[in-house]
């Protein structure tokens, strides 16, 4: 391959080329990423079932990548089965009380993710030594990766900390405009309450299960809360919010946010001024197909899931993952439920990694800190907005001590909406359309409370980390590279606002992805099947049974997961759902290279 420090490039795939063929809620996706890297596309002629990619030139081997969407004999055969055996429905539908599909392609989004991270990732192998490698990838580990925490729950040594039951935000104001509400702080929660006159005893209630909704799925706080809301104008209630602290966010349509989208890529990468610098020179451990990023070390500096998962993700390619966690170590370590003392949500994002107590507000432990990033490959955090330029530790400051760092910043907007909210999962949801992407026509807007973005986030941070290190290995320089939740979001949204550009309908049908009850559980039919099968009534008849009736008529359809401790004896994944040392749920990698 050509010198890393005399090849001319731009992005990290510039003159290579692809071709991409399979199924287009995937590949689509992929070879969207692929052009906005850099790459030229060379389309194969034909749409193969199984999705194929290849990615050549620039001195680089080929690298080749398959998709599929289960096993095969699995039954998974499109997003509404992969959904629907996954517990991807399951874990959407506990707002409702009974499982529902996700309106958008989301599956098949995190599998086009995670199909150009493997490329990416076996590129900056090839570039360090590495053999060519094919990476294959499933969207029914895409589906498990994104419910992996809901799964560690659900295996862990004791019950959740608050209670699952049908329930959760959006609240609705006087004039019926649909809203989220979002703070961290308990004295926020009952001061915009109290506010708005609320019953102590409802406020109270309330704030466990609105605390918990990121882990639960569900926020079945008293019923009380909505009549107060609706009994005040939005006016009153955004006063009520800047009193309090917290914010308030009215649900954006599609149409909305195709008015004011920019079109960005939904990360960015920017080579760091100054000379040319080689890359960490920390190679005990020589790169592999299997593990590229062998050798190289990743600082985290990164709470709940978008960072962490990133670095989870960066781990499972061969990194050595360091957490910078503050003095006493992460407070989620504690977070309920848990695995032989650890919280079992904490450990699907960071098992497996280093921890550093680093007291980031003192001088020493910053000095400490610059001192490690010297010597990493890539620093990685999502702290507030501003924070590391406050604290001296911005990409400027660390390429000071180290001109080859690949400085990553996952963040809610990567400052792309002025007017933007706090940058949390349901804020963004609800800001950007996601709440009318996830529900089809009929029915009232609603954002997920289970963490699409923050998953899909974290999937783009790694994304763009991976793209980050392979500009690095072309070029020589250190790279800044920011992804966000708001880039996820567009990701996810994207062909619903292609059909708001073309003047069509951009929610899905009424009754899309709906599953179908059976006398024992339910069934999700495949997307083409789907409106075949509402023909037959199968509430009397076994779900076995009623696959193979649906089967008898030429209909493709699988049982809708709904208790997520039973995929670890799901034939559908057999074998690929194991425990770590702690006793918690483990899911498969989610690609594999050979």
């Amino acid at each position: 391959m050509a010198s890393p420090a005399t090849t001319q490039t731009v992005r990290p795939l510039d003159t290579l080329s692809f071709g991409t063929s399979g199924p287009p809620q995937i590949t689509d996706v992929v070879a969207e990423h692929l052009r906005l890297l850099g790459a030229r596309s060379d389309e194969l002629a034909d749409r193969d079932p199984s999705g194929c990619t290849t990615l050549s030139g620039a001195g680089f081997e080929p690298a080749h990548a398959t998709v599929t969407w289960g096993n095969p004999g699995s039954g998974l055969v499109d997003e509404a089965t992969v959904q629907a055996a996954t517990g991807v429905m399951a874990v959407h539908g506990r707002r409702d009380g009974s499982p529902r599909g996700l309106a958008a392609d989301y599956s098949a989004t995190a599998t086009a993710v995670l199909t150009v991270q493997g490329l990416l990732a076996g590129l900056v192998g090839q570039a360090r030594g590495a053999a060519a490698s094919h990476v294959t990838s499933s969207a029914d580990r895409a589906g498990l990766l994104a419910v992996s925490q809901y799964l560690a729950a659900a295996g862990a040594d004791e019950g959740e900390a608050a209670e699952l039951a049908p329930g959760g935000p959006p609240f609705t104001s006087a004039e019926g405009v649909l809203f989220e509400l979002e703070t961290l702080d308990p004295g926020a929660w009952a001061a915009f309450w109290r506010a708005l006159e609320a019953p102590a005893d409802a406020i109270r209630a309330g704030w466990r299960p609105f605390q918990f909704r990121y882990a639960t799925a569900c926020a079945p706080f008293p019923q009380v809360l909505r009549a107060v809301t609706r009994s005040h104008s939005l006016p009153r209630i955004r006063q009520a919010a800047v009193l309090s602290g917290a914010e308030v966010c009215v649900l954006r349509t599609l149409a909305e946010r195709a008015e004011e989208a920019d079109g960005a890529a939904p990360w960015s990468l920017r080579p760091m001024a100054g000379g040319l610098a080689s890359s960490s020179t920390r190679t005990a451990l020589a790169p592999s197909p299997g593990q590229p990023l062998a050798g190289l070390t990743v600082l985290e500096a990164g709470r709940r899931i978008q960072a962490p998962l990133a670095a989870h993700l960066l781990g499972l390619l061969g990194a050595e993952i360091i957490r910078i966690e503050p003095p006493g170590g992460d407070p989620l370590r504690g977070m309920p439920p848990a695995c032989s003392g650890i919280s079992a949500r904490w450990l699907a994002l960071n098992r497996g990694k280093k921890a550093v107590e680093i007291d980031i507000k003192a001088e020493a432990d910053r000095r400490r800190l610059r001192e490690m990033a010297a010597e990493a490959d890539v620093f990685l955090h999502n702290w507030a907005p501003g924070k590391a330029a406050e604290l001296g530790l911005d990409a400027d400051d660390l390429a000071l001590v180290n001109p080859a760092l690949v400085y990553a910043y996952t963040s809610g907007w990567a400052d792309r909406l002025p007017d933007a909210p706090m940058g949390t999962d349901f804020m963004v949801q609800a800001r950007t359309g996601v709440g009318e992407a996830v529900r089809p026509e009929g029915e009232p807007p609603a954002p997920s409370l289970m963490t699409l973005l923050d998953v899909l986030g974290g999937l783009h941070g790694a994304e763009a980390v991976l793209a980050g290190l392979l500009l690095r290995e072309r070029t020589g320089h250190g790279v800044r590279v920011d992804s966000s939740l708001l880039g996820a979001a567009d990701t996810l949204t994207g062909p619903a606002l292609r059909r708001v550009a073309r003047g069509e309908n951009a929610r899905r049908p009424a009754g899309f992805r709906h599953p179908l009850p059976t006398a024992d559980g339910w069934i999700a039919p495949s997307d083409a099947s789907a409106g075949a099968a509402t023909a037959y009534d199968l509430r009397e008849l076994s779900t076995n049974d009623a696959l193979a009736q649906l089967s008898a008529h030429g209909l493709t359809a699988t049982a809708v997961t709904t208790d997520l401790a039973d995929l670890h004896h799901d034939a559908r994944f057999a074998g690929s759902i194991s425990r770590d040392a702690h006793g918690a749920p483990a899911v498969p990698d989610p690609w594999s290279f050979a």
